[in-house]
């Protein structure tokens, strides 16, 4: 079982955050930053508003940004961090020009390595050059359904071998380290291929990554920009991850690039997987075993954390509202017998869909997404006349868009089939070729529902994602059956800054269908 208690990372925090204390107030009194009176900054008032509202938010971000929301639900405010603003952009109009905005004008990757501080914790070549992401958005979404039967046969055997359930016999797992188990295997018949994707070592390894690099980069950024440099090598723990994934990866890389040197990129036999997709974009010092391995890691990071969290959350939401189970288990088996095991199939799996959406609506990975950075010299003007200057750091506010009333009905309700009636009734009254009707799916993104983000830079893995959850999902329905460990008690979420994640040691019964 992985370290995944992720309450040990609290001494951590509260260590970094008295030190961040006294390097903030010596910090802000080298730099005090103008003050930009035209947009309002929420949060306390008084004379140390400054200095203890970046401390408090590390403790309350959801209730700071759910009240900026409450008060410019179609504007922007500010909260303050450590040592800068962090805008926070509300209402569909706005989103939309973040999300529309070019890459030279607001950086989503400067946005992202602030926030996972990957120069760090995942190599300064991928936060340059991260190549490997568009290798996600065209041959591994293009690819799903040739290989969707690898990933069926792999929901398969890692259920079985994670679970271990005998007779009827109830039992229980704490969810979220059997979830990174399955889904890192799962990832990885895609990334690497048998028998790799089941060697324990090399997917402890990847798991631990992921788990490394959350808790690394939220402790580098404790610290001031100028301190990084410095304290950023000494906390990641990116060399000794490298340097175990290239005792497995480094043989079966070198023979990868030995034969596409012999015989060609197109050599007979090439596998259809993640090595190759990288090998078919990677120019020049990208083709090394140690630049490959890296992406390898950043890929299964970004598959990791996000599935795992999310079909947590599912399971959790689940057991909580069982209502769901059985019309679920209804659709997955009717689907199946008319279709079989397709990746097809799942797009008929109209509830399944709908309840992965709606869990992921009401425990998206944080209250802010879409992490923008300005990096035009010449700041950034939105449509109502705000003015961002160059570097300054934006999010859009999520989780208040998803309880907003105006965007849904009963919003703080769990409702797991709301998207499915609205496909029905939308159908109902529409020309059936009405693309319309794509909004209401899983992978569909929206200034109102933004778990993937929206515009330019929605998640390229989303396609992929989709098809993995509900593909489990549907399995775990049709063969087992589970339970809450404590009926109608929903394990509490676990909070911290802008991150929102399933409770580590939430536990759910599970037991083979009856």
């Amino acid at each position: 079982m992985h370290d995944l208690n992720l309450d040990g990372l609290k001494p951590l925090i509260q260590y970094g955050a008295l030190a961040a204390i006294g390097l903030s107030l010596v910090y802000k009194a080298v730099h005090k930053p103008k003050r930009d009176d035209e947009i309002p900054i929420v949060g306390s008032s008084g004379f140390l508003s400054n200095y203890l509202d970046p401390f408090r938010f590390l403790f309350k971000a959801p209730e700071f940004i759910q009240r900026g929301y409450n008060l410019y639900p179609n504007g922007i405010f500010r909260v303050a961090h450590l040592y800068r603003w962090e805008y926070i952009v509300c209402g569909p109009k706005l989103v939309k020009e973040v999300g529309n905005t070019p890459e030279s004008v607001l950086s989503f990757y400067a946005g992202v390595e602030e926030t996972v501080q990957g120069s760090y914790t995942l190599g300064r070549t991928i936060a340059q050059n991260p190549y490997h992401q568009l290798t996600v958005r065209t041959s591994l979404t293009r690819n799903l359904h040739t290989r969707f039967p690898d990933v069926r046969d792999e929901i398969v055997c890692a259920f079985g071998d994670a679970l271990q359930l005998q007779g009827s016999e109830w039992k229980a797992f704490q969810v979220l380290p059997i979830t990174m188990d399955i889904v890192s295997r799962v990832s990885n018949r895609l990334f690497v291929g048998l028998p790799l994707c089941r060697n324990k070592e090399y997917l402890d390894n990847n798991i631990r990554n992921t788990i490394d690099v959350v808790k690394c980069g939220t402790l580098i950024s404790l610290f001031p920009e100028f301190m990084r440099p410095i304290v950023g090598p000494l906390i990641s723990r990116k060399e000794q991850n490298i340097a175990k994934a290239l005792v497995f990866l480094g043989p079966l890389l070198e023979d990868r690039l030995a034969k596409e040197a012999e015989l060609g990129p197109d050599w007979p036999g090439k596998p259809n997987d993640l090595i190759s997709w990288l090998l078919e974009i990677a120019v020049g010092d990208q083709r090394t075993p140690t630049d490959l391995a890296l992406r390898i890691l950043g890929t299964n990071m970004a598959s990791i954390h996000t599935s795992s969290m999310a079909f947590t959350h599912a399971l959790f939401d689940l057991t909580t509202h069982p209502e769901h189970f059985l019309p679920m288990r209804e659709e997955a088996e009717r689907v199946i017998g008319e279709e079989g095991w397709t990746k097809a199939a799942l797009n008929n799996m109209t509830k399944i869909d709908s309840f992965l959406r709606e869990s992921q609506r009401h425990n998206p990975t944080g209250p802010l997404v879409m992490q923008r950075r300005v990096i035009s010299k010449d700041g950034f003007r939105f449509s109502d006349g705000t003015v961002l200057p160059h570097g300054a750091f934006m999010s859009v506010a999520s989780l208040p868009a998803h309880f907003d009333p105006s965007n849904y009905e009963n919003a703080t309700t769990f409702d797991g089939f709301r998207f499915e009636r609205e496909r029905v009734e939308h159908m109902s009254q529409h020309d059936p070729a009405d693309q319309d009707i794509f909004k209401r799916h899983m992978i569909s993104v929206a200034p109102d529902h933004l778990p993937f983000g929206t515009g330019k830079h929605a998640c390229p893995g989303r396609f992929f994602a989709a098809t993995e959850l509900k593909a489990m999902l549907a399995h775990l329905l049709i063969n087992y059956d589970i339970k809450a460990e404590v009926e109608g008690v929903r394990p509490p979420n676990m909070v911290f800054g802008t991150a929102i994640a399933p409770s580590p040691t939430g536990k759910v019964y599970f037991r083979k269908r009856q």
